[in-house]
Parts: structure tokens; sequence; C-alpha cells
């Protein structure tokens, strides 16, 4: 398993998703599914889905020592959706496409960015939904603090209505 060090208070992979940034992405699931939240961190996401009804099953290598990115034998899933650490953005979206599952994972708008990047949206085709406002993330602190960037949900497999979606929230 590759080690990955303790998260520090500064570091920008430990901000957690509020639990309202999936309300734009539910009427894209099917209830059915059994959901992997692949990178639980505080478990925000995997609250969020249970409140509303859905089976999903969390693990974080720092919570359980399921590693995402080496796990090859990952648990019964039908779609993962989660707020992947974004140092290593660009291996959870190759990983994502190479399991070959709907996928929604909530990044930055930059995640359109990089040659690697825009070569496996061109050959395996990405949806976006794009919400009109930034999300408040729980800060290392534990306090709410608005990004400086704008997220979208890029997703996989969701037959969305239309490859870039704009959604008012809220």
């Amino acid at each position: 398993m590759r080690k990955q060090p303790p998260m520090k208070q500064s570091s920008p992979d430990n901000y957690q998703s509020p639990k309202e940034s999936i309300n734009i992405l539910i009427p894209f699931l099917d209830k059915s599914w059994t959901i992997w939240e692949c990178a639980e961190g505080k478990g925000n996401l995997v609250k969020a889905f249970k409140e509303k009804g859905f089976n999903i099953t969390g693990s974080d290598i720092i919570t359980n020592g399921v590693d995402f990115l080496d796990n090859l034998t990952p648990p019964k899933f039908d779609c993962i959706v989660t707020n992947p650490p974004y140092s290593v953005k660009e291996k959870f979206i190759e990983r994502c496409y190479k399991l070959n599952k709907p996928f929604a994972l909530l990044m930055p708008l930059t995640a359109l960015e990089s040659e690697k990047r825009q070569k496996f949206y061109r050959e395996y085709g990405v949806q976006l939904i794009i919400p009109n406002k930034r999300y408040n993330f729980e800060t290392p602190d534990g306090k709410g603090g608005g990004a400086w960037f704008l997220t979208m949900w890029l997703t996989w497999g969701l037959n969305l209505p239309k490859d870039i979606n704009f959604v008012n929230i809220r």
C-alpha cells in the first residue's frame, strides 16, 4: 500500500466538502446504486448521502487505510462520488476512468487544464455540473470558508442532459 503523509493543518487537501454540494448532483444519480465515497475524510458527503436515503460506502487512507489509488480490489460499487485530494486529482481522474464505472468528482475548474487530463477527456468523454456560486468548504481549523476557486462536478457515465450543465444554487 502506498504511504501517504498525515494531513497537515495547512494542506490544501484537508478541506472537507460541504454537505449541500451533493444537491445539484442528486438528480443525476440512480437511487438503487451503491455509491463509493473513496476519499471520505471526515465523512461529510457520506452523511449527506445517507440523509438523502442513498446506499453509500466510504473509505479513506486516513480513516481506515483503504487507498483508492492502489486498491486492486475495490468494494462493490456502482458509482464513485468524491471530493479527491486536489494534489493527486490527475491520478484520481485516471483511476476513475480505468474502473469504467460512472463517477462524479468535486473538482476545481482548473481540473480541466493539463495535457494529460485533456487526453482522458477527449478519449473517454466528460460532462460537467457547474454551480453558479462557490461552496464553503470546512477548513482545517473546523470553520467554513469560501473557496477562492469555483468548483464543478466532473462526471462520466451519468448521462447528463448536456456536456456542460450550469446550475443555480441558493
